[in-house]
């Protein structure tokens, strides 16, 4: 198409070229597609399209003649946008569709998807791919990219590709990443416990808690059923002496800490207190003193049924191990620890956010909490919680897959990602997980998979296998909490 529109503009060359030599170092080969996957937080800047000029435009993957892009991306954005795709036509075949040109000469056919919204997830195919505001006002974006290249990539990307066939290895961007995560002051036996919420399993109470630390907790409905010796419990109380609490009163009053390892949990059944009227009201500090209290007619309980994931951060005689090496790299060990700062002041703590895929490819980043046995709890630097094993065959924990053997990448056991039975917004959707392990059959054969289906497609043409994982003969259940880093 004679050259690309002889550089389709400086500006929009200029962003181009950014997203260009940023991708490159983000593609593994797949077969006879090549494989594209990144996240990028990328600024707009005018649109360089004939009657575009009072617009913004983020350019995500640029157009190449002959290139076609397919796959899947979500987005977050400071200001609602809609979504564009590119598509090479001949400028005779335009015929009154809508269509996008810099120069009048090489015209794209123009989808434009005006959802306005400022997050969301989107399938594409089409030759570039972009986010546009109708406005002159700039805005920032972060993409997350999963999908594939057809027909000439630019040269530089063929390169990279070119050197990766000598030693396959997965390339994903921004691997591991820092999340940043509000704390909450608790009870225990009267000192302080230090924890986070990440997921409850009724929407309404986590959108109050969302709203309450600015920080999104996940809807987990799996987590509403589990057996009653996988939970603890925790006081909330709705009236009382004011303070930082839920409700706007005393902490939360926890049953039990990690130093108590086997009735510890981080899934939480809720109990609502409310003091009845003429009581003297105090500040509880044990779940001892609440019980008797209630027995005594002085307080009323509500067990609202409602689960939350409240791992704790520190407790009266133990944290969380930090890591020692504090620097955040995509190819960082996976164990040694899964913190790098913990805030009391601030009241945050800053985990490593791990990326994998969901059962649909679409990306996720999770954090780990803790886990049974202890063996691979102390391996990763998580809280052992034996308690969690109970729910081996119960449909609160959900299957991920992780990688025995191929592809090398940022897996746990040093191959490539993950791969998730359930995404955020399922109705299966659960913060505790039950490890399966694939192992190719023949590793020379192995190829980057991002989806549950293409395990079990692979699985069912023999190529690889697929077992539970049980290391040290124990049943194995991590507390990986699917988040949002970028919040």
């Amino acid at each position: 198409m004679k050259k690309l529109i002889t550089i389709l503009l400086i500006g929009f060359l200029a962003i181009g070229l950014i997203s260009l030599s940023s991708i490159s170092d983000q593609f593994a080969d797949a077969g006879s597609r090549k494989k594209i996957h990144f996240t990028q937080t990328i600024t707009s800047s005018q649109d360089p399209g004939q009657g575009h000029e009072n617009h913004q435009l983020a350019l995500i993957l640029s157009p190449n003649e002959g290139t076609l892009y397919d796959g899947s991306m979500t987005f977050t954005s400071s200001s609602p946008v809609q979504i564009v795709v590119l598509h090479e036509i001949n400028p005779q075949d335009s015929k009154g569709q809508p269509t996008w040109t810099v120069d009048g000469k090489t015209v794209y056919g123009l989808s434009l998807i005006d959802s306005q919204e400022k997050s969301g997830s989107f399938e594409f195919t089409g030759a570039a791919l972009a986010l546009h505001s109708p406005t002159s006002k700039e805005f920032t974006s972060t993409v997350s990219v999963d999908g594939w290249i057809r027909g000439q990539p630019t040269e530089v990307i063929m390169q990279k590709i070119e050197l990766e066939k000598e030693e396959p290895t997965s390339l994903l961007s921004r691997t591991n990443v820092p999340a940043t995560i509000p704390m909450h002051k608790g009870i225990y036996n009267g000192n302080q416990v230090l924890y986070i919420i990440t997921d409850g399993s009724d929407k309404e109470y986590a959108k109050k808690i969302s709203e309450k630390q600015e920080w999104n907790v996940e809807v987990a409905p799996g987590i509403g059923n589990v057996p009653k010796d996988a939970l603890q419990k925790i006081f909330v109380f709705k009236n009382g002496v004011k303070a930082d609490g839920i409700y706007g009163f005393q902490n939360e009053v926890f049953s039990s800490t990690p130093s108590q390892e086997s009735d510890y949990s981080a899934l939480n059944s809720v109990i609502e207190v409310t003091w009845k009227k003429g009581q003297k009201e105090i500040v509880f500090e044990s779940a001892t003193d609440i019980i008797a209290a209630q027995e005594k007619g002085r307080i009323e309980f509500n067990e609202t049924g409602i689960v939350l994931n409240t791992p704790q951060i520190t407790w009266p005689d133990g944290q969380m191990k930090i890591r020692s090496d504090k620097e955040i790299t995509d190819d960082m060990p996976y164990g040694g620890g899964q913190i790098i700062e913990i805030n009391e002041e601030e009241l945050t703590v800053t985990f490593v956010a791990h990326r994998g895929w969901g059962p649909d490819g679409r990306t996720i980043y999770y954090i780990v909490t803790d886990a049974t046995p202890s063996g691979p709890a102390e391996t990763m630097g998580v809280v052992s919680s034996p308690s969690s094993a109970n729910l081996i065959a119960h449909s609160g924990a959900v299957d991920l897959f992780q990688f025995k053997n191929g592809i090398k990448g940022s897996g746990p056991l040093g191959f490539q990602a993950g791969i998730a039975g359930a995404s955020l917004d399922d109705e299966n959707y659960s913060p505790m997980w039950r490890i399966y392990l694939v192992e190719w059959n023949n590793s020379e054969q192995a190829k980057i998979l991002e989806t549950k289906s293409d395990i079990d497609s692979f699985r069912a043409d023999g190529l690889l296998s697929v077992s539970i994982a049980r290391p040290l003969n124990s049943d194995h259940i991590v507390n990986c909490p699917f988040i949002d880093p970028f919040q």
